[in-house]
């Protein structure tokens, strides 16, 4: 089946790190544009960061940047949200989102998510 899976969620200190992870299924990360999203309890989805299919490029949430970091790495089909300097409101699920293109057309794929926790 076509699947996003995410990893790597979990509790970490104020200013700390962590290191989330996503890959794909029956499709290529190369193929896709990806992007990360969050979700905290009672507030909309936000969107974090974004990479397009056919440039290294990167675009980040005024939230997040000069914090976060994405890369992707086509060999291993991963894509990662390296995330530093940790703040408790960036406590949320953490949702990876593929854009596949094909056919000329795109379509969206979504993670189910993993908790990233931040609290002393």
């Amino acid at each position: 089946q076509v699947r996003v899976v995410e990893s790597g969620g979990g509790l970490v200190q104020p200013g700390g790190s962590l290191r989330l992870s996503c890959t794909t299924s029956g499709f290529e990360v190369r193929d896709s544009a990806m992007n990360w999203y969050r979700q905290a309890p009672g507030k909309e989805r936000e969107w974090v960061a974004a990479m397009p299919r056919t440039r290294n490029t990167t675009d980040y949430a005024h939230s997040v940047k000069g914090r976060f970091t994405i890369s992707r790495d086509n060999a291993k089909n991963m894509f990662y949200l390296q995330m530093n300097d940790l703040e408790p409101e960036d406590t949320a699920v953490y949702i990876c989102n593929a854009i596949r293109s094909r056919f000329g057309r795109r379509e969206n794929y979504w993670g189910q998510g993993t908790q990233v926790t931040v609290s002393s």
